[in-house]
């Protein structure tokens, strides 16, 4: 019992120790760095055979495979359909500048339409009687233009089948007014003619501007002699 008591008083009474390394603390850091650096290879190999073994590895490289070959395919169809988008771009296109060629050639066809009737319409006035002899005007017409000239036209016939050729001179006048005072054109239009059927003549007569025309006359002449003669009034 004496002897406890005795070490217990030895034991607090000496002084205490302290064991400490003799390595830098550098090299301490660098040992715990090394330990960990291992642990954490040996994890990742741990962790890549654990995949192997699983066959992780191998199904997503087959699922990478896949996935790049359906990547190249929808690469292709949308590349087909680019070609097919710009075909049909082309052939809308193609299909609207054909259709603006249909409708400008219908306008064209609809305005000669008019005119081929507008001169039936003419010929038609023009026809000389049943029983119609020697030669004769028809269809005598004058109408101011916007130039403010005044254009005429004119059809001379023969109605015989046997009629002989006709040599001669058509020559149209005008009449009107001018300041309140009667007014004739002063140089008469002439044109030669020559007729075995039908002659159709047309021209410009320019006329100054304080003048109102209020008839036009066409007569055919063979040398001095008035063979026919045809007056409109305006």
């Amino acid at each position: 019992m004496g002897l406890r008591l005795l070490r217990r008083r030895l034991a607090a009474s000496t002084p205490r120790m302290s064991v400490r390394s003799s390595m830098p603390w550098p090299l301490r850091w660098l040992a715990v760095a090394t330990v960990l650096g291992f642990s954490a290879a040996v994890a990742l190999w741990a962790f890549e055979f654990g995949k192997d073994i699983a066959g992780l590895d191998r199904h997503a490289q087959a699922e990478l495979q896949q996935l790049r070959r359906e990547v190249v395919q929808l690469r292709e169809e949308l590349d087909a359909a680019r070609s097919v988008s710009s075909a049909a771009d082309s052939l809308i296109t193609t299909e609207r500048v054909a259709q603006q060629q249909l409708q400008q050639q219908l306008r064209s066809l609809e305005a000669e339409n008019q005119s081929l009737r507008a001169d039936l319409g003419f010929f038609e006035r023009l026809l000389p009687a049943q029983g119609g002899q020697g030669l004769d005007i028809r269809g005598l017409h004058a109408e101011l233009t916007d130039a403010g000239q005044w254009r005429w036209q004119v059809l001379v016939i023969q109605p015989g089948r046997q009629a002989p050729d006709f040599e001669g001179t058509l020559e149209v006048t005008l009449t009107g007014t001018l300041a309140g005072q009667p007014w004739t054109l002063s140089a008469p239009v002439r044109q030669p003619v020559s007729i075995r059927r039908y002659l159709r003549l047309e021209g410009i007569i320019p006329v100054p501007a304080q003048v109102s025309v209020r008839s036009v006359t066409a007569r055919v002449l063979q040398g001095a002699t008035v063979r026919s003669t045809q007056t409109f009034a305006l």
